[in-house]
């Protein structure tokens, strides 16, 4: 396909028939946001900048500044500099070295904070943002996580998909700052209102009921901060995988599918493969994968990083076991948010 300018080239990612188990008439796809050019962020950033600007938020010129450590820095840096803007990134120890050639390589100032704060790195990170907004004039945020163009940044994907498949049954997709599945499953209902949502967090993620674990090694979805952009309304079931799950899915999705990915599509990949053996009848199955493997060579795919971490003492469960919601969880669970009970009166 032929395009003007890489900002009109994100998007239009492969959708990807899975070799799965299932029974007769189910079908299992991936949709490969990994093929942006940068990641599945790339959608974001188009849509938060190109709109800033054409509504005057964003001057021509204005410096950008975002809070990441993974694809949306990316893509902040993709469209922000293909349109002029000097951009910093605001990031924690935790980034990757092939991220940060990246962002470097293409003109960013990259912040690094050195310690977490109150909320772990992301408050930490958000702070020195604060202060990066009052010395730097005229600066926009993108703000991913409260910002109503994220969500609707995946109004694209889901006419994508329609467009490829005419119908979907089931969405699986991560949960980080809530807009590409929530964003995605608001737009597919507006033509599918059947549609069923499954999110996949990881163990020591906030965004689901379960306590906060600043330290856990996955990147790309969990929180230890509820975003605005997250709605839990749009979400049936929530899936958790502990560290050794994710990574462990994620060599899976390799060894099975060919596909080299983060920890993010191979979490992901576990739980489409596990709802695609779960139902009976005909059915179309899509799970959303958002990252490539190369920034995960010395993590996930590393086995002297396994052992650093202690990841083989991890419990590890080959099919999730149901919880109540709220119920702390260690290893690969699932439950219903609309499960919550409701708060007492007086409460």
């Amino acid at each position: 396909m032929l395009f003007d300018s890489v900002i009109d080239a994100v998007g239009h990612t492969p959708l990807v028939a899975l070799n799965l188990p299932a029974a007769e008439g189910v079908r299992g796809y991936a949709k490969l946001e990994l093929q942006n050019l940068f990641a599945m962020k790339d959608r974001v950033a188009r849509q938060i900048i190109l709109t800033a600007r054409e509504s005057g938020e964003l001057a021509p010129g204005a410096p950008l500044i975002e809070s990441s450590s993974g694809t949306m820095a990316l893509g902040v840096a993709l469209v922000g500099t293909a349109l002029g803007h000097p951009v910093h990134i605001v990031t924690d120890p935790r980034i990757d070295k092939i991220t940060l050639a990246k962002l470097r390589a293409l003109g960013c100032e990259v912040h690094v904070v050195q310690q977490m704060s109150s909320h772990g790195w992301q408050s930490a990170r958000l702070e020195l943002l604060d202060e990066l907004l009052r010395t730097l004039p005229g600066a926009f945020w993108p703000r991913q996580y409260s910002n109503p163009q994220n969500p609707a940044a995946y109004r694209t994907l889901a006419e994508e998909l329609l467009a490829e498949l005419g119908h979907v049954d089931v969405l699986v997709g991560s949960v980080g700052s809530g807009g590409s599945l929530c964003g995605t499953a608001r737009a597919l209902r507006a033509k599918l209102p059947e549609l069923r949502v499954v999110g996949v967090d990881c163990v020591g993620s906030v965004l689901f009921g379960q306590p906060d674990w600043p330290q856990r090694l996955q990147s790309g979805l969990g929180n230890s901060m509820l975003p605005p952009n997250l709605d839990h309304g749009q979400i049936d079931d929530i899936h958790w995988l502990n560290d050794r799950e994710a990574f462990a899915a994620t060599h899976a999705l390799a060894a099975e599918q060919q596909i080299f990915g983060g920890n993010t599509s191979g979490s992901v990949y576990r739980v489409l493969r596990h709802v695609v053996g779960e139902l009976a009848g005909p059915a179309v199955v899509v799970g959303i994968l958002p990252d490539r493997g190369d920034r995960y060579a010395d993590t996930v795919f590393d086995s002297g990083h396994w052992e650093a971490k202690g990841l083989d003492d991890l419990p590890v469960r080959r099919e999730p076991e149901r919880v109540p919601y709220g119920q702390p969880v260690t290893a690969w669970s699932w439950s219903s948010p609309v499960e919550v009970p409701p708060t007492p009166s007086g409460v």
